[in-house]
């Protein structure tokens, strides 16, 4: 079942990170470009914490410590990372609350 984003993300900021046709539609989005570690994480965390479980967030980040990071956090707090990508310095992540 499809839903709709609630939170846009800036026009043409997601690049080629885009959600393909297979992947699950967000129901939040979080930008957290320009900031460094542990800044992006936080704030996920605290975007998740508002989300029904089940719900996806969309998360587009420029940390290079990211990848790892998101990961760690997903691994520890219970949430399902669904998708990790990178285009043009981008980031992208799909995080499903747990």
């Amino acid at each position: 079942m499809a839903t709709h984003r609630t939170d846009a993300v800036e026009a043409g900021a997601a690049l080629a990170t885009e959600p393909g046709a297979d992947e699950p539609v967000a129901t939040s989005a979080l930008d957290v470009r320009g900031l460094t570690c542990p800044l992006p994480v936080l704030k996920a965390r605290k975007a998740l914490a508002k989300l029904a479980p089940g719900d996806i967030l969309d998360v587009l980040a420029t940390d290079p410590q990211s990848p790892a990071d998101f990961a760690v956090l997903c691994e520890t707090q219970g949430h399902r990372l669904l998708h990790s990508g990178a285009a043009e310095g981008v980031f992208r992540f799909l995080i499903a609350r747990g």
